[in-house]
């Protein structure tokens, strides 16, 4: 239900700009258009992915087994589940194989800081090259996965911000607000 209501959501805040544009250009002849829907949606996939990444960058290898409790995923484990929904969602919208196949890749598979960093650096630019292919057209047929699973990477990156109060540390995202 939370997925749903954030598709339908975004899809009124994509509409506002296309409804309000023509009033912004008659008052100033030289705005600039509105950014199309594949626009607003390379912008948060793109946001929210690169702060997973830095994460990613930023946290000792040393800790990647850390977990704040027996019931949930490591911080490496996170980032590997997160790449690899990323690439669920991308075999769906270009019914090609691209990335792993398991929605939680393996730290047998991935052992190593640079290896996770790198798959999920991975899947948030094949993520972005797949916006920019399919364009307006594209994503709007595929409003719903491209909303729900940028939503799914900011879902990781909160609670990997707990990880890192756990551990005494300030996130990268926060740490130019203190």
């Amino acid at each position: 239900m939370q997925k749903l209501r954030s598709g339908v959501i975004l899809a009124i805040l994509l509409c506002i700009p296309a409804v309000l544009s023509p009033l912004s250009f008659a008052q100033d002849p030289q705005a600039k258009p509105t950014p199309g829907p594949s626009a607003v949606i390379l912008e948060a996939w793109s946001d929210v992915g690169n702060r997973l990444v830095a994460m990613a960058q930023d946290w000792p290898e040393a800790k990647y087994s850390y977990r704040p409790n027996d019931q949930v995923r490591t911080f490496a484990q996170q980032l590997l589940h997160a790449a690899g929904s990323n690439y669920g969602l991308l075999n769906a919208v270009t019914g090609q194989k691209m990335g792993g196949a398991e929605n939680d890749p393996s730290t047998d598979t991935y052992k190593t800081k640079p290896q996770i960093v790198d798959y999920l650096k991975k899947s948030v630019a094949d993520g972005e090259a797949t916006i920019k292919q399919e364009g307006d057209a594209g994503v709007l047929k595929h409003l719903r996965g491209w909303v729900g699973y940028t939503e799914h990477m900011g879902e990781h990156y909160g609670q990997l911000v707990v990880y890192y109060r756990n551990n005494g540390v300030v996130p990268p995202e926060s740490r130019s607000q203190h």
